[in-house]
């Protein structure tokens, strides 16, 4: 059974840097792209980032590019998202989750405010 927890979140000022993390567990981890989402009340989710299996090849979207950084650690079954210059309206639920897969793990709150 696909289990996946994140962790890592938080409250931080504008500017300031958060780093999250997903532990996998009950799939081939090391085979699969892993993506981050994430929801802002109010709006839908939306798909932040995206590493490839081997992690050699990364994706993010217009808003987070030069911003946040995405990575895996396959021993670990670990996918990270470090973001750093956060702004206001990166406020969100942030979540990971396998590319199509529709069940969502509680995801970790970041709450960027002065």
């Amino acid at each position: 059974q696909v289990q996946l927890v994140e962790s890592g979140g938080g409250l931080v000022q504008p500017g300031g840097s958060l780093g999250l993390s997903c532990a996998a567990s009950g799939f081939a981890f090391s085979i699969y792209t892993m993506n981050w989402y994430r929801q802002a009340p109010g709006k839908e989710r939306e798909l932040v980032a995206a590493i490839s299996s081997a992690g050699d090849s990364t994706n993010y979207a217009d808003s987070v590019k030069g911003r946040f950084t995405i990575s895996r650690d396959n021993a670990k079954r670990t996918v990270y998202l470090q973001m750093n210059s956060l702004k206001p309206e990166d406020t969100a639920v942030y979540y990971c989750n396998l590319p199509g897969r529709t069940r969502w793990g509680q995801g970790t709150q970041v709450t960027v405010s002065s």
